[in-house]
């Protein structure tokens, strides 16, 4: 029998000179006050475990909207949240909650790591020192570190703007770098310490850091030598520009690209502008060996402290002007690190810059295509913070984060808006929600099973383009419609399956980290009990997933299928298990989860 619930509102109105007053108001959604709601009962779940009394109907307690709102921003700008964080960005607000993050100290990951080496050798001593343990920490330690880092630092934002910049400003571990963990960890801690700082230094420290210059091959760049046929390596003074800074083509403000009279598009350099600044990284060299002993041009990185940044050694640097693309010269008898500094200066305020990077952050932040407007707000935001500073993160980040086409409702039912999910931060998303169970409370866990399910872990881009290129678009109604979709560059018939099987090893199998077996093959699982009595009711716990996973977003055709299947399972033990497992796992792999919108 359906049960009806009768509500009885009186209104208990008191005025300060007695005399009736008019104005105009609503009830509900907390406007509550001077109101008493007596009702005939209060309608109850499963033995009275929740209860919706008939107060709940207009004080606003129970409303999930803010809660929505701040999972969708969490799912954006972190690397996911639990309930309680969802919660507490819910009460203090969004804009309040991002400026508390950017007043928190960066977590780095060369300290880290080292403490984590430190950890795994102790466990490999007491499990009988049986097999091979690495004499330096390695990228086993790197992947650990990562997730270390990013699962339990409580700078969670720039954590995840640091993760975004690694795939702008890309070096990848399992190439040549493959055995100098220790030098892409101090890499990747100048990504976090300038993701809440300024690009112009970003860009410099990037450039003079001997894992990038090892990388893209500028270090020991020697000077001009005609007799010997020796010239300047081209290969960062290429990048820089067309990864790091400007990009190929000129851009409006606003993205769009800058045409000529024929209605062409306008490079923004040309092979001269690239020989020039080539000369510019000339002379660079480890600045410090690993063993105290005095570095010199030339030597080899097997040798050097990765935590120095490259030294300019003046004899091998390029002397005279270069002359720089948009007609700026760099003058003759400046040292070679005052040649970078103008060099890096140039590129900096160059106006591509701002449209340019900040399309690739909001790309790995928010959406794919973002609209000619929203470019040219996180532009302007680049160009001025507010306060006459240009390239100030922090300005940049509020900008794409508390955009309107980042935060306004309306903007998710526009068929342009959202992204795929990268195949990382589905899993991320998972651990966060969920939590593990740990036996030794941490969350380390090695990169190569996910890297080959899905071909994505951070720091293992098989290129300097990163796993993806921003304007890749897939066959079909995305490319017919004149949009991009980047991620689904890695979206196949092997990764798609891939991706689904490692759900299933997570909900089933309770295998989510697992380590590499230095330590005896840890394997940490999720903590799905915390579903456990939301379980008995099949709405209780959609509701609940939808908030933590899909950001109320989950869409009444794929509720009605999952609510449909998970109710054959009786409420015993082993019924509410399964209804868990197949609830979570139906919606981790539906694409109203897959789809971030």
């Amino acid at each position: 029998m359906k049960k009806h619930i009768y509500i009885l509102l009186v209104f208990m109105i008191s005025f300060s000179n007695g005399r009736a007053q008019s104005y105009e108001d609503f009830i509900g959604a907390g406007h509550s006050g001077g109101i008493t709601v007596t009702t005939s009962d209060n309608y109850q779940l499963y033995a009275g475990l929740n209860t919706a009394s008939g107060d709940k109907t207009i004080s606003g307690e129970g409303l999930e909207g803010a809660q929505m709102e701040a999972a969708r921003f969490l799912s954006q700008a972190t690397f996911g949240a639990d309930i309680d964080l969802i919660k507490e960005v819910a009460e203090v607000g969004i804009e309040a909650w991002l400026d508390e993050q950017f007043s928190l100290p960066p977590t780095f990951f060369t300290d880290s790591m080292e403490s984590i080496y430190a950890q795994s050798e102790d466990i490999y001593a007491a499990n009988g020192s049986m097999g091979f343990f690495p004499p330096r920490p390695g990228h086993v330690h790197m992947d650990y570190t990562w997730w270390e880092n990013s699962m339990k630092g409580t700078d969670a934002v720039r954590q995840r703007v640091a993760y975004a910049l690694s795939q702008i400003m890309v070096i990848g571990l399992d190439g040549d770098l493959r055995s100098y963990s220790m030098g892409v960890a101090n890499y990747y801690d100048v990504l976090v310490r300038n993701a809440f700082g300024n690009y112009e230094d970003l860009l410099f420290e990037v450039s003079t850091h001997p894992a990038m210059g090892y990388y893209l091959t500028h270090l020991n760049n020697p000077k001009t030598d005609e007799a010997n046929n020796i010239h300047p390596d081209e290969n960062y003074a290429r990048e820089v520009m067309q990864l790091f800074s400007i990009g190929l083509d000129k851009l409006n403000p606003d993205g769009t690209p800058m045409l000529d009279a024929n209605g062409e598009r306008i490079p923004t350099y040309d092979n001269e502008d690239i020989s020039e600044l080539a000369k510019v990284f000339t002379g660079l060299g480890i600045g410090a060996r690993s063993d105290g002993l005095p570095p010199a041009f030339g030597q080899r990185v097997t040798v050097a402290d990765f935590r120095v940044p490259m030294k300019m050694y003046e004899e091998w640097h390029e002397p005279g002007a270069k002359y720089l693309l948009d007609g700026y010269v760099i003058p003759p008898g400046q040292t070679g690190m005052e040649d970078v500094r103008d060099a890096i200066r140039h590129l900096f305020n160059h106006p591509n810059v701002g449209p340019f990077i900040g399309r690739r952050l909001i790309q790995r932040l928010v959406k794919s295509n973002p609209s000619p407007e929203y470019i040219a707000d996180v532009t302007a935001a680049f160009n001025d913070n507010g306060s006459g500073v240009r390239g100030d993160m922090k300005a940049v980040i509020k900008a794409i984060l508390l955009h309107p086409e980042a935060r306004a409702c309306s903007w998710m039912q526009d068929p342009e808006q959202g992204k795929l999910r990268e195949p990382i931060l589905r899993k991320t998303q998972f651990v966060k929600a969920f939590g593990v169970i740990s036996p030794l409370d941490n969350y380390w866990n090695y990169s190569g099973w996910y890297m080959r399910a899905t071909e994505q872990h951070p720091l293992r881009s098989p290129t300097v383009f990163n796993f993806y290129e921003p304007d890749y678009s897939p066959s079909g109604l995305i490319d017919e419609r004149g949009l991009v979709a980047p991620e689904f560059g890695i979206y196949n018939t092997l990764t798609s399956i891939g991706y689904a099987n490692e759900v299933y090893n997570w909900v089933e199998s309770d295998r989510i980290l697992r380590t590499a077996g230095y330590e005896g093959y840890l394997i940490t699982g999720p903590n799905l009990g915390v579903l456990f009595e939301k379980s008995k009711d099949a709405d209780v716990l959609l509701d609940y997933l939808d908030l933590l996973l899909t950001n109320g977003a989950l869409t009444w055709r794929t509720r009605q299928i999952i609510k449909t299947t998970i109710n054959t399972y009786p409420i015993t033990l082993n019924g509410l298990n399964s209804r868990i497992k197949l609830a979570t796992f139906l919606i981790m792999i539906s694409p109203d989860y897959n789809i971030l919108k």
